[in-house]
């Protein structure tokens, strides 16, 4: 095992068990009060089982769609593409897949209650969803030390906004996040693949009469 490897290793593993310990504590925290998980104005039903289902699924096109087009956005104005947070993750997964929980589960689950329900949450209560959405997407864009790549983060977070806002329920924008990030996880690990394939289709392409 390299020294790199070794502390990809340590990073992994210290991320886990921290996210191990802090998230049922944070949950149990948030059962003490009732009212905690309430945001809507009104008198508005939440949504059911099978609504969260199904607007976490499709708050999960929604954020891969609003994703790329901030992406499309950003190269316009001379950003350059690629995440080096979302790299460095995906190094540190194949050096120790253990953070791959932390990737998929346990950041979903937690920034969802920081950013939507705490951020979000508290500043939509004294104003409005666009200046609540705003605001707790640029904190979570800051949050990932991305600030270049402000559009890229806060697009899926206002999508995760409406849906927290829009069923009620924090287990559906947690849903969406755990799909995204599973989803970009997937193809970090196969971007290798991904490449071949690419390379493949192009040499084949080459290959064609005109």
């Amino acid at each position: 095992m390299t020294e790199k490897q070794a502390s990809f290793q340590g990073v992994a593993w210290g991320l886990f068990i921290s996210n191990l310990i802090a998230a049922p504590i944070i949950l149990w925290l948030s059962t003490l009060n009732k009212k905690f998980w309430e945001i809507r104005k009104g008198n508005k039903k939440k949504a059911s089982i099978g609504g969260v289902i199904l607007w976490g699924v499709l708050g999960f096109f929604m954020a891969m769609a609003g994703q790329m087009i901030a992406a499309i956005i950003e190269t316009a104005f001379g950003v350059a593409p690629g995440s080096e947070n979302t790299a460095l993750l995906g190094e540190i997964a194949k050096a120790s897949p253990i953070i791959i929980l932390s990737i998929v589960v346990f950041a979903p689950l937690l920034e969802e209650i920081v950013f939507r329900r705490v951020v979000f949450g508290g500043i939509y209560l004294k104003t409005n969803f666009w200046i609540a959405g705003i605001l707790s997407g640029v904190v979570f864009s800051l949050v990932h030390q991305e600030p270049q790549h402000l559009l890229i983060y806060l697009a899926p977070g206002l999508i995760f906004a409406f849906l927290y806002s829009h069923t009620g329920r924090i287990w559906t924008s947690m849903l969406a996040h755990l799909l995204m990030n599973g989803f970009v996880t997937i193809l970090q690990f196969n971007m290798d693949k991904l490449q071949e394939l690419q390379d493949m289709q192009g040499a084949f392409i080459h290959l064609l009469p005109y």
